[in-house]
C-alpha cells in the first residue's frame, strides 16, 4: 500500500471511529475528496474487514448506515497511526535542520564581513 493510501485509510478510520453516524457524503467533505473516492476507500476497508456497515434499525431512511471499526480496524488504525507519527517526526526533524541552516545562511548574508559569527 502506498503512503498516500495509508494516509487516506488512516483518515477514514479516524473519522469513522470518532463519528460512526457520519454518512459517505459527510466523510467525503471531511476528507476533501470526491464521494466516489470515499466510496472506493470505504469499500476497500470493508472488504479487508476493518470496517463493518450496519443499517440504522429505527431510521426512517432505510439507506442510512452506521460505520463501525472492527477489532482488525482498531489494530490497523493504531499501526497506521504509529507509522504516520514516525514519518512525520522524521520530516519535522529534517525541517528543523533545514530551517537552522537557512537561518545561519540568512544571518551570514546580513553580516557580509562575518563580524557576528
Amino acid at each position: 500500500m502506498s503512503v498516500l493510501q495509508q494516509e487516506n485509510h488512516l483518515k477514514v478510520l479516524r473519522l469513522v471511529d470518532g463519528n460512526p453516524h457520519l454518512n459517505q457524503r459527510g466523510l467525503a467533505e471531511a476528507l476533501g475528496v470526491s464521494l466516489g473516492k470515499t466510496n472506493y476507500c470505504l469499500k476497500a476497508l470493508v472488504d479487508k474487514g476493518m470496517i463493518k456497515v450496519q443499517n440504522f434499525r429505527g431510521s426512517q431512511n432505510k439507506m442510512a448506515y452506521i460505520y463501525l471499526l472492527t477489532p482488525l480496524g482498531i489494530a490497523e488504525k493504531a499501526d497506521l497511526t504509529a507509522h504516520f507519527l514516525k514519518r512525520k517526526l522524521a520530516e519535522y526533524e529534517s525541517l528543523e535542520v533545514e530551517i537552522r541552516t537557512m537561518q545561519r545562511e540568512l544571518e551570514g548574508a546580513n553580516d557580509p564581513k562575518g563580524l557576528n559569527r
